[in-house]
């Protein structure tokens, strides 16, 4: 397939090096989901140093919704977040049915772009088969049906070989967003993900490409028409005899971009 088109000429409008000491505020919300849950609940865990963001779910982090998902672990950064009062069910990202906010979220925009180059550097260089990392974009969902999900990396641990080439999982799910039709496939990657890698999405009003290392590996022609948030993050799913686990789990972000396409 066809390398992706030249990247516009101006600087992107998001641009997350991870230079500083700490997040940026101004770009990052260091939750996840936590109208389902609590801030307090789902704070990431992370370590950041020499420009390198590393996501982290230790031995001892909790569950961030044992109501809704289990014995789920995960640290995330989100771009956004929003929600309805206690008790209603308005909130980002239906994963399941039932959901009912538990802790209301005020209206927080950071990145929220409506198509656009989005791209992460990364090195999945540290799970095992119990975990995953993923870059994904969700919509904020000023309307229920605004709930689709662009997946632009999805990587298991189990499906990581022992020379680092994997099956690199992208493409949309539609939530409730009747518009979109489920396309998602795991692509195999020859590459190493334990070394630093571009995954990226062209998000254009007639179609999403997907590529790793500028190379395109899918095309869609859907494409959800709404303001979107950036999903950073490290899943632990613990097995029945949690010492079988690899704490933490974690990987590497070097680098998460976004340009505004014409």
């Amino acid at each position: 397939m066809p390398f992706l088109t030249p990247l516009p000429s101006e600087s992107p409008e998001f641009d997350a090096d991870f230079s500083g000491p700490d997040l940026d505020p101004k770009q990052w919300l260091p939750v996840y989901l936590p109208q389902w849950s609590s801030r307090e609940r789902t704070r990431a865990r992370y370590d950041i140093g020499d420009g390198v963001l590393r996501l982290r779910v230790d031995a001892d982090q909790p569950a961030w919704s044992p109501e809704f998902d289990g014995v789920t672990r995960v640290s995330n950064l989100q771009t956004a977040v929003r929600s309805g009062a206690v008790g209603s069910t308005s909130g980002q990202h239906p994963f399941r049915d039932g959901l009912v906010v538990r802790e209301a979220q005020p209206d927080v925009r950071l990145y929220t772009p409506r198509f656009g180059r989005i791209e992460v550097v990364a090195a999945v260089d540290g799970i095992d088969e119990h975990a995953m990392a993923a870059l994904w974009l969700i919509g904020v969902e000023d309307e229920p049906e605004q709930s689709a999900e662009i997946c632009v990396f999805e990587i298991f641990g189990r499906d990581i070989r022992d020379d680092g080439s994997a099956l690199v999982g992208l493409g949309v799910h539609p939530f409730r967003d009747p518009a979109i039709v489920d396309d998602f496939e795991r692509v195999p990657f020859a590459g190493d993900v334990r070394e630093p890698h571009r995954y990226a999405v062209e998000w254009r009003a007639d179609g999403i490409v997907f590529a790793i290392d500028d190379e395109v590996v899918k095309r869609v022609v859907q494409s959800p028409q709404y303001p979107m948030q950036l999903m950073l993050d490290v899943f632990a799913f613990p097995p029945e005899q949690p010492e079988r686990a690899a704490y933490p789990e974690s990987f590497a972000v070097h680098a998460v971009r976004g340009w505004r396409l014409d």
